[in-house]
């Protein structure tokens, strides 16, 4: 758990900085009502590995979970948080538009619901309100204020038209608001208001799709109509975000609408969740998909749900979460905050006990490292890789477990805990190979040696123990990749 004088320093240093913050994030009133440049549309690669971006280069989904921006946050509080997530280098926000946290019911921060009567063929819609002006706006103007924002900042939306909840109902299968009949509407709305913005469209929201599938394809299908004018989902990107332990693919796989794969790995221990091998098998299916988690363990977070027993997260597990996942074959990570993704700040109810206000939980360690595994892949070739454990001839097990990736002309070992490991040599191109220790908690990089790409060799890391993580980078010596983490060229070479 955090320190109470850590706490306190925290809470200090955030609230004397905040006002700034608020008056840096906003910008002028004139660029207020100003639309942003469009962000280029995504696509999936030939090989349905990765995405790319319109003009062929690799796009890195680096995502923040913020469920509750677009229902707990008003205007300057939204460009806050998403000038921090795009000053480290995030792309992507995952956010809600009716949210987990009683959104038919609560209004937004400016007085807002998203429906009339609770109903979704009904958006509470102000004709000719102004979206530059708070107190005119309705709550689809304040979603797409943000949007826009994010946008503004080169920040998709990973965008929830709604928490599953209110498709599957609560504990005793009510409060639905969702069904097969009014779901495609909706999705029309969204597909019509957002379909040419920054947006990647993910369904779900934490909740099985087992006897509900039905109204998460009339979504999909009403989304791509109100984007295209038809039913053509080629010209969206949209994925599903599943419960816990789960996987997009259980239900949705062979669907032309889901462009990739989404788990959520969850918060639960590494020798339980193994979210290595759940990554594999998404990545092995045939017709083949790209595969990303959505959720795995957020920093600050009770480990398994067991605070009192466990503690909390630091900075260290999701730092693993992000380097097995990525190594093992996804093409991007999605970080989150126990206190963000509930936007919790004095005075709202606390869910699982998060230790810190919003905006201070923003500054945490691991939100700011999290753009160091996206520069090392950047660094690199990036659509030549491959994850390949025959790599290493140990990958261990739990915490220490050592994950392996590799292109055609470099490879990367992930130690968890800064275990030694050997290496099968001869495994990418080149007689000589070009070693070095990549730190994921600076970004940083020092030399070990050139030597012989063929046999054995063991390699003993800086330091070990929990927090001690590091990724051993061999390069083709031929190549003159230059210092890992250095990304040389828009989005890494290709």
């Amino acid at each position: 758990m955090i320190p109470s004088t850590t706490r306190a320093w925290l809470s200090a240093f955030s609230a004397a900085i905040l006002g700034g913050l608020f008056l840096f994030a906003q910008p002028a009133s004139g660029a207020q009502s100003r639309r942003p440049a469009p962000l280029q549309r995504l696509k999936v690669s030939p090989d349905k590995h990765f995405l790319l971006k319109a003009d062929g280069t690799p796009f890195f989904y680096l995502g923040d979970t913020a469920w509750e921006l677009f229902h707990r946050t008003d205007r300057k509080q939204a460009a806050m948080y998403l000038q921090k997530r795009a000053e480290q280098n995030y792309t992507v926000i995952q956010a809600v538009a009716v949210a987990e946290l009683n959104g038919p019911d609560d209004p937004n921060s400016n007085g807002d619901l998203p429906f009339i009567d609770r109903d979704p063929v009904r958006p509470a819609v102000t004709a000719g309100a102004n979206p530059a002006n708070a107190q005119e706006y309705d709550y689809w103007d304040h979603v797409e204020y943000i949007v826009d924002e994010a946008n503004r900042r080169g920040l998709y939306i990973g965008f929830l038209p709604t928490w599953g909840r209110w498709v599957v109902g609560d504990k005793e299968g009510k409060d639905k608001l969702f069904t097969p009949q009014n779901a495609q509407a909706y999705g029309e709305f969204l597909g019509k208001r957002f379909g040419k913005k920054g947006i990647i469209w993910i369904l779900g929201g934490d909740r099985t799709a087992t006897g509900f599938e039905e109204v998460w394809r009339a979504l999909a299908r009403g989304i791509a109509i109100g984007v295209a004018g038809k039913e053509d989902y080629d010209a969206v990107m949209m994925s599903f975000h599943p419960r816990g332990g789960e996987t997009s693919s259980t239900w949705f796989h062979n669907d032309a609408w889901l462009d990739f794969n989404m788990h959520q790995t969850g918060h639960g221990l590494a020798d339980t969740v193994k979210p290595w091998l759940r990554i594999a098998k998404d990545y092995q299916r045939t017709p083949v998909k790209p595969v990303m988690d959505a959720e795995p363990l957020y920093e600050d977070h009770p480990l398994a749900f067991r605070a009192r027993e466990l503690g909390y997260s630091f900075d260290a597990h999701v730092r693993q979460r992000a380097y097995w996942d990525v190594f093992s074959g996804v093409f991007g990570h999605t970080y989150g905050n126990h206190s963000v993704w509930q936007m919790y700040a004095p005075g709202r109810r606390p869910v699982n006990g998060p230790l810190l206000a919003w905006y201070e939980a923003i500054h945490r360690p691991g939100a700011a490292q999290m753009q160091y595994v996206r520069t090392l892949i950047e660094s690199r070739p990036m659509l030549s890789r491959v994850p390949d454990q025959s790599i290493v001839t140990s990958a261990l097990e739990g915490a220490d477990y050592i994950a392996a990736t590799r292109g055609d002309v470099y490879l990367f070992v992930y130690t968890g805990q800064g275990r030694r490991f050997t290496v099968n040599l001869g495994k990418i191109s080149g007689a000589r190979v070009k070693g070095y220790w990549y730190n994921p908690r600076t970004g940083t990089s020092a030399v070990i040696d050139t030597f012989d790409n063929s046999g054995t060799r063991e390699f003993v890391a800086p330091a070990e123990g929990f927090g001690a993580d590091w990724v051993l980078v061999l390069d083709d010596a031929s190549k003159d990749f230059g210092a890992p983490g250095v990304v040389r060229g828009a989005g890494g070479a290709n």
